[in-house]
């Protein structure tokens, strides 16, 4: 071969090494940026709005989104949701992010006041440090709404806190599909809130994981959420791993009733077929129990 044709040569193997350490390098254009996290999260699994959004008979009231006041009736407490749009008179526009992120996974106001139930401090406290600052991004970016929310009023004593600070909390690996599942039924999604049983006051979440029965009142009636353990007759032990991700978004049980509210399956409709497996295979990992007489 001669000298151009050993040059051609050689200009050919750095054109395909180059090529090759390109497609190793991440595209920086394509990387998830905060607010398209948040994003997912909030119209997601999360699903902020569907507490904090006022509701009608007919669902979400328009224009409203995240402006709070939805009344959550429960024999504990009776609750409004708080207005968590950047409404700087009633909602959080005054709030800096670090406070945000410490009434989020703490509980705990820029006053010092502690957040009541419903919000599910339990589950909040093992959301990763990304997650809860994806989250702020989104309310961030919401229509200010101006929307003065009454106070909520408790039948039970609230905490003085809801445990120790939080330190940082890096993101669970999608990988480890089980952890992963269990990262986005319960520390996101608190899933497992709802269908858990209350015992004086509190969620029993040691004795009824998942057991269902706990009855919620709102504007479409009376509803009890279902038992979601792998239960064979009372749980989802008899159900193929299709039909519990029907149920979860589109609201469309095995036997093909509709699931009332406060089941978000509108919100979950945009979970991503990844993230839904992981969902479904941690819930087979439940303890099986029958569900509440």
């Amino acid at each position: 071969m001669d000298g151009e044709g050993i040059m051609k040569l050689e200009t050919f193997v750095i054109f395909v090494g180059l090529i090759i350490l390109c497609s190793l390098i991440p595209d920086a254009s394509k990387a998830e940026t905060l607010l398209e996290r948040g994003t997912y999260l909030v119209k997601g699994i999360v699903a902020c709005g569907n507490c904090h959004t006022p509701k009608g008979p007919k669902g979400e009231i328009a224009g409203m989104e995240l402006a709070g006041g939805f009344k959550i009736e429960m024999e504990p407490f009776t609750a409004y949701t708080s207005n968590i749009t950047p409404d700087r008179e009633t909602g959080v526009g005054n709030w800096t992010d670090q406070q945000l992120f410490k009434a989020i996974r703490e509980g705990i106001r820029p006053d010092g006041s502690l957040i009541g139930p419903p919000m599910p401090f339990e589950f909040y406290h093992e959301l990763s440090d990304r997650d809860v600052n994806a989250i702020i991004a989104y309310i961030r970016s919401v229509k200010p709404i101006k929307n003065e929310v009454p106070k909520s009023v408790y039948r039970i004593p609230l905490p003085t806190s809801y445990g120790p600070p939080v330190g940082k909390i890096a993101d669970v690996d999608p990988s480890n599909q089980v952890q992963y599942g269990r990262y986005l039924a319960g520390s996101a999604g608190h899933c497992l809130a709802c269908h858990t049983p209350m015992v004086d006051g509190k969620f029993d979440f040691e004795n009824q994981l998942g057991r269902g029965g706990q009855p919620f009142e709102g504007p479409w009636g009376v509803s009890v959420s279902r038992n979601i353990t792998p239960h064979k007759s009372d749980g989802l032990g008899d159900w193929s791993d299709a039909e519990i991700k029907k149920a979860i978004t589109s609201g469309v049980s095995k036997d093909g009733t509709k699931l009332n509210p406060p089941m978000g399956y509108h919100y979950y409709k945009n979970i991503s077929d990844d993230d839904l497996d992981a969902i479904v295979a941690y819930l087979r990992t439940l303890k099986p129990l029958a569900s509440p007489n």
